[in-house]
């Protein structure tokens, strides 16, 4: 989710029997030797051995049949969808389509497109780590070489094995989502046709769970010289175009640790040239981010690769300017924003990183001024998380706040969540919550008309003996 605007001076027990688990308990039931002939109770133990494993098997090949005809037993999961070879949609139990998508080995596999959980699909509950990178270069090589070998920082490192574990959840559910999305995705469908096939899909992989596991902020589709915080309201007609430039923009959590991640849609190749731009500039600002690194020297960093990109557009060229009022953030449990701010330009704080802490490491790069603001229907708004206890006198403002606090507490929330919620007729107490400051409206960012922007993001944890790019997959 796009940094906050700043002023311009920076601111996841039904059983399944697997047939290869079917044991004869009664091996060997008919083998008679001289002894089983002259003992008559060997025989007849024997005999009732037998007796039990042939009922046992005609009762497992009862079962299937009727399995077959009426889907699953109530206590043996809910009813499935998938698509057979022939493209014919069939139904069936879960555990049955469980059994269907496991290798050889036991391994659950994913299905297409994505539905099967990713606990399901790490049966060990260990994730997938991110791309791992050394601290600093140049004057901080040392540090950096003390800080992987250190065996104290390795002791701290293991310490919070358990929080990166439910990071790395989120940020598996993350990349199998927009990669899906990437596949899936063209020109002529509408936006609202789009965030809900990105969020229904995240919701399956991420096994929404109330706030415990689910999406972090709505979905950012923001067009053109849009450059964030847009998403459709009900009944917004607005159709993807070839031409358009589109930042996707996500967030998913696991307890409320939450992977920021975005990138930008295009499908004609004139815009290769500005996407790569802030592509590389996001990269800059990863391989710049560090402990004790100043937040300003990251700013100016990102601003001179991304400044030093030129686009060609319609028979004119631009510069790619980086949006000096939007910038990443540091990331806190339930806070997508939690305080720090990371600069895409030159100038700003000397605030430094410190070890432990999350940050969305975003860009935005720009073919206009470079500068963001207000415009367009707001959709975007979060309950502010340092607000302290404000008396409602209006019942639906009262209602609505318990809908916010029950589903979405201090994260990120838009209209069509909160009809999803059930919420109705809310208009009125949405506008008291904001106006009390209960809550916050964010309205979509946007540089001049005609422009086009682009934006990339990662999440990355500054671990005590690393940084680990949590959210890098082989798609960016």
């Amino acid at each position: 989710m796009a940094g906050l605007k700043t002023d311009v001076k920076i601111e996841e027990n039904a059983e399944e029997t697997r047939e290869d688990d079917i044991v004869d308990e009664a091996a060997n039931p008919g083998a008679e030797g001289e002894a089983a002939k002259k003992k008559k109770k060997k025989k007849k133990k024997n005999k009732a051995a037998a007796d039990a494993t042939k009922d046992a098997t005609e009762g497992v090949e009862n079962i299937a049949p009727d399995a077959k005809k009426n889907n699953a037993d109530a206590g043996k999961g809910d009813k499935v969808t998938e698509t057979d070879k022939d493209g014919e949609v069939t139904e069936g139990s879960a555990d049955k389509k469980k059994k269907r998508k496991k290798k050889k080995g036991g391994k659950p596999t994913q299905t297409d497109p994505p539905s099967v959980p990713i606990v399901d699909l790490f049966p060990d509950g260990v994730f997938p780590i991110g791309q791992i990178m050394e601290y600093g270069k140049g004057k901080d090589d040392r540090v950096a070489a003390n800080r992987m070998t250190s065996e104290e920082k390795k002791t701290m490192d293991r310490m919070h094995n358990d929080i990166y574990n439910e990071v790395r959840l989120a940020a598996e559910a993350h990349r199998q989502t927009r990669q899906h999305i990437q596949r899936w995705v063209k020109p002529g469908m509408t936006m609202i046709q789009i965030c809900e096939e990105l969020e229904n899909t995240a919701r399956k992989l991420i096994a929404e769970n109330g706030l415990n596991a689910g999406l972090a902020f709505p979905t950012g589709c923001s067009r053109n010289h849009c450059a964030a915080h847009y998403t459709p309201n009900a009944g917004d007609p607005t159709v993807l175009e070839y031409d358009d430039v589109t930042k996707i923009d996500f967030g998913t959590h696991i307890n409320g640790r939450i992977i920021d991640c975005a990138f930008t849609l295009t499908f004609n190749p004139k815009y290769d040239k500005l996407v790569e731009a802030v592509r590389d500039a996001t990269n800059t600002g990863i391989r710049e981010a560090g402990i004790d690194v100043q937040l300003c020297e990251i700013g100016a960093a990102i601003q001179e690769v991304m400044e030093s990109y030129e686009v060609e557009l319609d028979g004119k060229t631009y510069q790619v300017k980086s949006i000096r009022n939007l910038n990443g953030h540091s990331i806190a449990p339930y806070r997508i924003h939690a305080g720090k701010t990371v600069p895409i330009v030159k100038g700003g704080e000397a605030t430094v990183m410190e070890e432990n802490e999350f940050y969305a490491i975003e860009t935005f790069g720009s073919t206009g001024r470079g500068v963001v603001h207000d415009d367009m229907d707001c959709s975007h708004y979060m309950k502010n998380y340092d607000m302290p206890y404000v008396p409602l006198r209006l019942q639906s403002s009262k209602s609505l706040l318990n809908v916010i606090n029950k589903n979405f507490s201090t994260l990120a929330f838009c209209k069509r969540w909160l009809d999803r919620a059930g919420a109705t007729k809310y208009q009125m107490a949405l506008k008291d919550l904001c106006d009390k400051g209960v809550v916050d409206a964010y309205p979509p960012l946007c540089d001049v008309k005609g422009c086009y922007t682009a934006q990339f993001e990662h999440t990355i944890m500054l671990r005590p003996t690393c940084k680990e790019v949590v959210s890098r997959g082989d798609d960016y």
